[in-house]
């Protein structure tokens, strides 16, 4: 009768029209991006520029301070459903892993999809070890933190120990910095170079450039009294003539790469320079590096530094941590940033 075809031809133009309401909705949300970049106090200089490499601005996040010092981030837009980053090195003092550790259980409260701790600096990292009675293994501790507080996945670069990585049930990606270094230290055409390493610990790391390098290295051997003072330092290997690449993971007090360069120097060496990928440089760290036999000391951005000197130069991990995010969150492999 013509009331059912009324009806029908009326139910018809709903269902049409709902369609077009679905379509609509699913390509906002096809288009919708899924990646939310944030950053904790202490690392933002360094998560703006990896935000400004990865193609968005960076996440709006604010951190209310109390009267008695007692702080709480909080996200100023919306993450439910998201894969949101958290940039955030975790160097002295401590609150630096607090804040990261609070910044995660608002993201996991707050429904995120996936948290990845971006720990361009993975503090506590040389406490890998229990070696010696009635001591903790802080490292494991921040792992056993970070993972209970909802971190899905870590990306850091040059962790101390690499044994830490099985400290987390979650994965971990920990990027070589040797990826930015070596090109420099290409683009120094040094007629001799030569690689060396501050101490016997290094071996691996140091004979890794050497390969890359297509050049011989050398360790320098020291034995220390108590930590953060060398009692003894020999050398091993010739390096008379050569230009001299020291090559570490981090530079705190100085004092052993100081001593290790004045050691190769005295050897014969032409030119002396340092490769460090965290500058923590406390204490008379800067005093020792003036005072130096160094040519040049060249560094990451994983920590900010807050005395400039004419003989540190920094190289931007910006646009390698940029590459990495979108590799993770794109599913791809990481293969060729872990070569040495």
């Amino acid at each position: 009768s013509a009331k059912v075809i009324i009806f029908l031809l009326r139910q018809r133009k709903i269902l049409l029209f709902l369609q077009k309401i679905f379509e609509h909705i699913k390509i906002n949300v096809m288009q919708e991006p899924l990646v939310s970049i944030f950053s904790g106090r202490a690392t933002r200089y360094l998560a703006e520029e990896i935000a400004k490499y990865y193609g968005k601005p960076l996440g709006q996040s604010n951190v209310l301070v109390f009267s008695d010092g007692e702080f709480q981030p909080c996200f100023e837009e919306n993450v439910r459903g998201r894969d949101v980053f958290l940039i955030q090195s975790t160097f002295p003092p401590t609150e630096n892993m607090m804040e990261l550790l609070l910044m995660v259980d608002a993201a996991k409260r707050a429904s995120a999809r996936r948290i990845i701790a971006v720990i361009p600096y993975f503090g506590f990292a040389r406490q890998d070890r229990k070696d010696r009675p009635r001591i903790s293994i802080a490292a494991k501790l921040m792992a056993d933190l970070l993972t209970t507080a909802g971190v899905t996945r870590v990306i850091t670069m040059d962790i101390h120990a690499d044994q830490i990585q099985g400290f987390f049930n979650v994965p971990v990606d920990n990027i070589f910095a040797s990826k930015i270094f070596v090109p420099y230290i290409e683009s120094l055409n040094l007629p001799n170079l030569m690689v060396a390493s501050p101490d016997a610990g290094g071996t691996r790391r140091a004979a890794s450039y050497a390969k890359m390098l297509n050049t011989v290295f050398s360790i320098c051997h020291k034995q220390r009294s108590k930590p953060n003072a060398i009692e003894q330092m020999l050398l091993i290997g010739d390096v008379k003539d050569k230009d001299v690449i020291l090559i570490d993971d981090m530079i705190d007090t100085a004092g052993t790469i100081t001593k290790a360069g004045q050691l190769i120097k005295d050897s014969g060496a032409r030119s002396v320079r340092a490769v460090a990928t965290h500058p923590i440089f406390s204490g008379s760290a800067m005093e020792r590096i003036e005072n130096s036999v160094f040519d040049e000391v060249i560094v990451t951005d994983t920590i900010p530094l807050t005395n400039p000197s004419s003989k540190i130069h920094v190289i931007s991990t910006a646009p390698l941590f940029a590459e990495v995010i979108k590799r993770v969150e794109n599913y791809e492999s990481l293969s060729d940033l872990f070569k040495k």
